[in-house]
């Protein structure tokens, strides 16, 4: 299924290797220092923290877990039970232990999304890898989706974490697929993970069946341990929350309404671009239409990379960030922070500019980075009159931006797909 961690990525030129790991520590440790310190200055609110802890309340006490509204903006529950089963802990140490506890953990994600960014490009464990994974933490976390995961004391980076564990282990792992799983079980997006090993595998299955071959692929396999392990984290929440799981699974699931407001200018999905194109935030059911289409498409190319491992270097990376861009274009609200993949993605490119070496591809990946340090959606209006509704075309492109760049990524990775695709076709004798 996934491709074998590939050749490490050797730096050029570069001396002392044996103290890289001891300066990049150092490097990082004071990074997120100062990061921890700016978000005290600033007293920055962890508002999504907030109704975490009041979820794991509402469950300790036997609340009304999908009807409660916390913090002045009234935020509701929003995630499956079983969710809020494993915010319990957060309501066992004080408000404020919990948000230092909280924020380290985040710090330590992210040294782990970067590791695993550089693994998903091909970098093996080596001294050097571990000095590169700390210096792009020590970078990333100050970029807009880090930093206000951050703020927020959100849960972006565990979910990615999960996602890119399980893409960068052997295809023949017995546990391959079961972090996916737990993750959509926590946010439902990421089962679009499963979606795209199911529908890799099905492709594989009959290929092989009109070669007279077992259908039994590596693909399938990793997606049934994610659908079993999605599977399992829905049957927890029956168990131990069964009013709550019918209440969640039969109405709050579909109620697009709770989770923010479609014009917002940090809602970066199809549906945010549509309503402040449109100036309404009331957008008839059409756009599902419009939603169905690009995840279609979206999968169509991760599928279609992750095929063409053979003759596509990189092709679990573009598969993957294909697949993340496509959920976070599709979900009814991807708020700025929810882009988290902006780190592989600027990985991905820099690996790809270095392997080629051109510099459109350096180009194209500075950019992919300078707009994730760029904090484009902050410097639009927005407040509770909801300006947003009535942007010019060039703040238009600006709160645009996220998806734009989402979707020259999925042209690029669909372009490079149906090249390998033609390679192979040209490689096969013709009978």
């Amino acid at each position: 299924m996934l491709p074998a961690v590939g050749e490490p990525l050797e730096p050029r030129g570069f001396g002392l290797r044996s103290a890289a790991p001891l300066l990049a520590g150092l490097t990082c440790a004071l990074s997120f220092a100062a990061c921890w310190l700016a978000q005290l200055a600033l007293d920055l609110p962890l508002g999504d923290l907030d109704v975490y802890r009041a979820e794991g309340w509402a469950v300790r006490t036997g609340g009304d877990l999908y009807g409660l509204t916390v913090t002045a903006h009234e935020l509701p529950a929003t995630y499956p039970p079983f969710a809020a089963l494993l915010f319990v802990p957060l309501t066992l140490l004080s408000v404020d232990a919990i948000r230092g506890l909280v924020c380290v953990l985040n710090f330590a994600l992210v040294v782990a999304l970067a590791h695993l960014s550089l693994r998903l490009v091909g970098g093996r464990l080596a001294p050097w890898h571990t000095g590169v994974s700390l210096t792009v933490a020590s970078l990333a976390v100050w970029s807009e989706p880090v930093w206000a995961t951050i703020r927020y004391g959100q849960i972006n980076l565990l979910l990615v974490v999960l996602v890119l564990w399980d893409l960068t282990r052997r295809a023949d792992h017995r546990w391959a697929g079961v972090a996916t799983g737990v993750a959509a079980g926590i946010k439902l997006t990421p089962a679009l993970f499963a979606v795209l090993l199911t529908a890799a595998g099905t492709v594989l299955a009959v290929a092989r069946l009109r070669r007279g071959e077992p259908p039994g692929n590596p693909h399938l396999r990793w997606a049934t341990r994610s659908w079993l392990a999605f599977a399992g984290t829905v049957g927890v929440g029956v168990l131990l929350l069964p009013r709550e799981s019918w209440r969640f699974w039969t109405d709050v699931v579909l109620a697009g309404d709770r989770v923010g407001a479609a014009e917002a200018a940090a809602n970066q999905s199809l549906r945010g671009v549509l309503a402040r194109v449109l100036h309404t935030g009331d957008l008839s059911p059409w756009w599902l239409s419009a939603a169905a289409a690009v995840c279609c498409a979206g999968v169509a190319v991760s599928v279609a990379a992750l095929l063409a491992a053979d003759r596509l270097p990189l092709a679990t990376a573009w598969a993957a960030t294909s697949c993340a861009v496509t959920a976070l274009l599709v979900s009814p609200v991807s708020w700025s922070h929810h882009w988290v993949w902006a780190v592989p993605v600027s990985v991905l490119l820099f690996a790809e500019a270095r392997r080629r070496r051109d510099r459109v591809w350096r180009i194209a990946a500075w950019t992919a980075t300078l707009l994730a340090f760029s904090y484009a959606s902050w410097l639009l209006p927005h407040d509770e009159s909801r300006p947003e509704l009535h942007l010019s075309a060039a703040q238009q492109l600006v709160a645009a931006a996220y998806p734009l760049a989402g979707t020259c990524l999925l042209i690029a990775a669909g372009t490079l797909a149906v090249r390998a695709g033609r390679a192979r076709h040209r490689a096969v004798p013709a009978r």
